[in-house]
């Protein structure tokens, strides 16, 4: 018996696809492509949300979050990448700081991050944007401990 029914599933041609998500849609932000692909893959086999809109630059994350006001819901969850070339994610932070409050009640920010610098874990830790502070690489154990 499969855990998760998809259209890969040969169980899935007897039973309805019915996955509940504990989020509609969840922003992840990094510059990593290999870690894009892995992250989006880990947060979709979960169940952990429906959509994952995923963007390389905090510039077009920050963007993306603008735009997103009475279009589209905002993403519940912002997976954040502290070390970026250009704009890293404290200044991703900075600039959420001054999004709409809509957006910014909305959006919970967890950074995940490779950085083990205690000045970047405490930074981001201390910053009340900031739900939880979560080591690379991202596992289902890591998004069943995620309290909102």
């Amino acid at each position: 018996m499969c855990r998760w029914f998809d259209s890969t599933c040969h169980h899935s041609k007897n039973f309805p696809v019915i996955t509940t998500y504990r989020f509609k849609s969840v922003l992840l932000v990094d510059d990593n492509e290999i870690d894009n692909f892995i992250n989006e893959r880990i947060i979709n086999t979960s169940g952990f949300a429906e959509e994952v809109i995923v963007k390389t630059t905090t510039d077009s994350a920050i963007d993306y979050l603008k735009s997103e006001q009475g279009q589209n819901p905002i993403p519940g969850i912002v997976f954040l990448d502290l070390n970026m070339p250009g704009k890293d994610g404290f200044q991703f932070l900075n600039e959420f700081e001054t999004l709409p409050d809509k957006i910014r009640e909305a959006c919970k920010v967890i950074v995940l991050s490779s950085s083990i610098s205690p000045d970047d874990i405490n930074k981001a830790s201390t910053n009340p944007h900031v739900l939880k502070y979560i080591n690379k690489p991202l596992s289902e154990k890591y998004l069943e401990a995620i309290q909102v």
